[in-house]
């Protein structure tokens, strides 16, 4: 069996590193793997298993006309047609493909391609953008347009960025793009978006479920000197670990939450901050731009009291399960797939923006002591991305 894996990046980012994993899980089960992928270059998997058919300067014509006609995903047509060469040539028995947007090939292309070989396409979402005129995410503002037509889409300036608003004829390609394939499996990684997935126009394919992991050598408890470092071994120590810090993962919510509680009990730190934002925290909170590598984070994890993660659109977040893994029980927003990650024994789930819930939670599970490290630990086991990913082997011997 060979199978051919197509995303934007390949062994870096969350889905980069998704696609070297599971590269490395068939390796180990004896089937033949190649992944092919757009933007910059391969880590953590021998070159001559890769396949890059895009470029820097690909990329940044697709991104800037985007912005421009609202029409992200159908640029790119002569790297695409080299992926199409490559695929004609590897021959692969399964296409298993991971994000497509990213300005990096042509879906149009693409799909009249897939829809005439024939093979088994698994489509592994990360996000709800295969079934919208325009977003990856609609959770913060409530839009439920895209059940049935997109259009006026309110967030077209955010990504993908456009300066135009195309999303009812975006909506309307993608329907027909997207529905016309053949044995096409669709995979997400949480519930919540398989029940997005199931009231969108992609309801009549197969939908799977598997959750993404995390490496459980690396994320574990460990000793540490972290609260000594930053002055606050008497304090509990609220940690907020994120990547593009703004209104969507909550970083209003710490910023209120600073402000309420006992600078003398507590301390707040967050992780994936940069000197922009920075600049408007306020001194009682401890900034770290980012960390050495993951075991720095892992004894940050271990460092902290309690994980609060007052995202506001997340499909499955994987900083949830490193915090898990690590001992520390979690405090979340109901949003997503966020809460299925933890259950009455290692964690707490909180309505969406009500940061009073979330500030008396902290007090309450600080100061009384709620969860155990060991029952954090035992839930964290479900998490081991070698057994995730093996769920992958099982569906591709199926098709």
């Amino acid at each position: 069996m060979k199978v051919l894996q197509i995303n934007s990046v390949c062994g870096v980012g969350s889905t980069g590193r998704i696609a070297t994993d599971l590269y490395k899980v068939m390796k180990e089960n004896g089937i033949e793997s190649k992944i092919a992928f757009g933007i910059g270059t391969a880590e953590n998997i021998p070159q001559e298993d890769t396949f890059k058919f895009g470029n820097k300067f690909d990329y940044y014509v697709h991104n800037a006309v985007s912005r421009i006609t609202d029409r992200a995903g159908f640029y790119s047509k002569i790297n695409t047609l080299k992926l199409l060469k490559f695929i004609k040539s590897y021959e692969p028995d399964i296409i298993h493909i991971h994000t497509i947007h990213g300005y990096y090939v042509n879906i149009e292309i693409l799909f009249n391609f897939l829809k005439e070989y024939k093979k088994p396409v698994i489509w592994t979402l990360h996000d709800c953008w295969s079934f919208t005129g325009h977003c990856a995410h609609f959770d913060l503002i409530g839009c439920t347009k895209w059940k049935t037509q997109c259009y006026n889409c309110p967030i077209h300036r955010e990504y993908p960025k456009s300066f135009t608003d195309n999303s009812r004829h975006i909506y309307k390609l993608k329907k027909q793009l997207f529905t016309g394939v053949e044995n096409l499996t669709i995979v997400t990684p949480s519930q919540w978006l398989a029940d997005l997935v199931k009231q969108s126009f992609l309801k009549d394919h197969t939908i799977r479920i598997i959750n993404n992991g995390i490496n459980l050598d690396v994320f574990k408890p460990i000793e540490n000197d972290i609260k000594i470092k930053y002055q606050c071994e008497n304090k509990y120590l609220i940690l907020g670990v994120a990547f593009g810090w703004g209104k969507k993962k909550g970083l209003d919510i710490f910023i209120e939450l600073s402000k309420r509680l006992d600078e003398n009990k507590y301390k707040i730190m967050l992780v994936g901050t940069d000197e922009h934002i920075e600049k408007d925290l306020p001194d009682n909170i401890i900034s770290i731009h980012r960390t050495k590598n993951q075991n720095e984070l892992a004894k940050i994890y271990s460092a902290a009291d309690l994980f609060v993660n007052p995202t506001r659109e997340d499909t499955y977040p994987t900083v949830n399960m490193e915090s898990l893994a690590c001992g520390t029980p979690v405090l979340t927003f109901n949003t997503g797939g966020s809460p299925e990650i933890i259950d009455e024994t290692c964690g707490m789930v909180v309505e969406k923006d009500d940061i009073d819930s979330m500030y008396n939670e902290i007090i309450n599970i600080c100061e009384n002591n709620v969860f155990a490290k060991e029952m954090c630990l035992r839930k964290s086991r479900m998490f081991d991305k070698n057994e995730k990913y093996r769920n992958y082997i099982e569906l591709y011997k199926k098709q």
